[in-house]
């Protein structure tokens, strides 16, 4: 069943890599705007045949999210006084600052329940929008850069508020409606009820809420998001009722961001260049899903060993492969939805998500994410390889040079250090201490937590408490600078790329769409992760695993 599973879902995928991908690309090309876009743009103020730099593309970015934050901070901390509050109060201050930042930040980090929590306004007209935005943010950075690719002599790279527009409009929200229309199909609630107070079998009274879930959930995957609208996020019966959509959020997860290198290769003018892209992406993919599995069918353990599975903290709709293998896509970009309780996985099983993030969620990483990064991994790879040979190092025509490879690498170095700096700050005080486990294990717990802040995933091992100051002030930080510091160095290499006339090929030009490429781009990749992390999970999972 498992292999059904994961097979039909890569055919799924193969299907709409050519699509979907076409669509998104006459989205982000095209020169026409629709009446509603026209109505969004005279609202905002902007013109949109006007393009603008990279300096004023950040500026714009940056600017939206500040916005954004203030706005969803007041939002979740007047909650009492708006109507749906379902009588809850507002969010207290850190826990509001720490929301705000999680939503636009695309993390959707949850240190609270969202049914004991949030009320239904609050969900739908705060977190769920973010949910869109945020993921529009991530697509249109991509697409600067790619324009930065394919562009020449030029130094306007697109304007913001227009592809943020029709990201959210054009893409991300057609096909909610569908995956909500689907989801409620298979059972996903989707109403405004307060909540029912039900008995049950052992005889006591439970409040069950309900709430617009199916429509929250849609973009939360597509979005590669993963705030659960309840504290058991996927795993509740409510979000995810069967095997079958199960499959559904599996694929919504992937969809875009392995469409995403399609629009890559139509940009630039070379469909090969996007094949070599989703072959790195869908190979790291694949490894990660096999050995997941691997580790959590014959799981370390006595208990797991004479089961042949490892099933604590998995549900029995799900079983253990469809578990680790939503484990493995939610952890390979930036969702951090959780259908498994992750503190539960193996020692080795428990590693594989924290390794999915460590590589950068760039298999296929976020919505746009994975696609800006990736390509600062190719960046990287063709430098390399011109020092191996002396040659200067070519992309797409396009040199990489000392101001480019100083973006990449100023890239690439932001996360390992909040990462490590986090998790170094946590261990060095007395905030550890709220770890639920000691040693190896708890070091993971702590380990994890700020590798899927700083990733912008999301997920939890969940076996640690978050809800206090430091932990909301520090994750918080986490989230905000993983975020916006690498969309800022990422609009700076695609500003630096577009201004730049292509030199033809050559005999010494690498050829960047073969498999010796779709290969060095696979382990430099790896390389940079076991020499970055490695030290830190010797501490943690390894040294439990052993």
């Amino acid at each position: 069943m498992g292999l059904v599973f994961v097979l039909s879902l890569i055919a799924a995928l193969a299907v709409a890599y050519r699509f979907l991908g076409d669509y998104m690309h006459r989205v982000v090309a095209g020169t026409k705007h629709s009446a509603v876009e026209r109505v969004v743009y005279r609202v905002v103020g902007v013109n949109p045949h006007g393009e603008q730099t990279w300096g004023v593309y950040a500026r714009s970015v940056l600017a939206f999210s500040a916005v954004s934050l203030l706005f969803l901070y007041a939002f979740l901390r007047s909650q009492s006084h708006l109507p749906l509050s379902l009588g809850f109060d507002g969010v207290m201050t850190h826990g509001a600052w720490n929301t705000a930042v999680s939503f636009v930040t695309n993390t959707n980090w949850q240190w609270y329940s969202g049914e004991s929590t949030m009320g239904h306004l609050v969900q739908m007209a705060g977190l769920a929008v973010q949910n869109f935005v945020s993921a529009s943010v991530g697509i249109a950075v991509a697409v600067v850069l790619v324009r930065g690719l394919a562009r020449k002599r030029t130094d306007r790279l697109g304007n913001f508020w227009v592809d943020l527009t029709r990201i959210t409009i054009r893409i991300l929200l057609p096909i909610s409606v569908l995956a909500t229309i689907a989801l409620i199909i298979g059972g996903a609630v989707q109403n405004l009820s307060g909540g029912t107070d039900v008995t049950t079998l052992g005889g006591a009274t439970q409040h069950i809420t309900g709430g617009p879930v199916a429509s929250q959930e849609a973009i939360k995957e597509l979005g590669t998001n993963g705030g659960g609208f309840y504290n058991t996020n996927s795993a509740h019966p409510f979000e995810n009722p069967t095997a079958w959509t199960n499959w559904i959020q599996i694929f919504l997860i992937f969809v875009i961001p392995f469409s995403m290198p399609r629009v890559f290769g139509r940009m630039v003018g070379q469909n090969r260049q996007g094949y070599a892209i989703v072959a790195v992406m869908a190979g790291l993919a694949l490894t990660s899903v096999v050995l997941t599995n691997a580790f959590e069918l014959t799981g370390d353990g006595t208990v797991p060993q004479a089961v042949s599975a490892a099933m604590e903290g998995k549900d029995v709709r799900f079983g253990v492969s469809n578990s680790a293998t939503f484990a493995a896509a939610t952890t390979l970009t930036s969702t951090g939805a959780v259908n498994s309780f992750h503190d539960s996985y193996t020692a080795l099983g428990g590693m594989m998500p924290m390794v999915n993030m460590m590589l950068g969620e760039v298999a296929p990483g976020g919505v746009g994410a994975g696609l800006y990064g990736i390509l600062i991994l190719a960046v990287i790879t063709v430098f390399v390889a011109g020092l191996m040979v002396g040659r200067t190092p070519e992309y797409l025509g396009k040199k990489i040079g000392a101001r480019e490879i100083k973006f990449a690498s100023l890239y690439f170095l932001v996360t390992p250090a909040l990462i490590l700096i986090g998790t170094a700050a946590a261990m060095a005080t007395s905030n550890h201490g709220t770890a639920l486990n000691v040693g190896p294990h708890g070091f993971s717990e702590v380990l994890y937590a700020f590798t899927s802040a700083s990733n912008n995933n999301g997920s939890a091992f969940a076996g640690i408490t978050v809800n206090t100051a430091w932990w909301n002030t520090a994750l918080g930080l986490a989230m905000l600078l993983g975020r916006f510091l690498p969309i800022v160095l990422v609009l700076g290499l695609a500003g630096s790329l577009a201004g730049q006339q292509p030199v033809p090929e050559s005999t010494g030009t690498l050829p960047t769409h073969r498999p010796l490429f779709v290969g060095m781009v696979a382990g430099v990749t790896v390389v940079l992760v076991a020499l970055t992390f490695l030290p830190a999970l010797a501490l943690g999972p390894l040294a439990e695993g052993l």
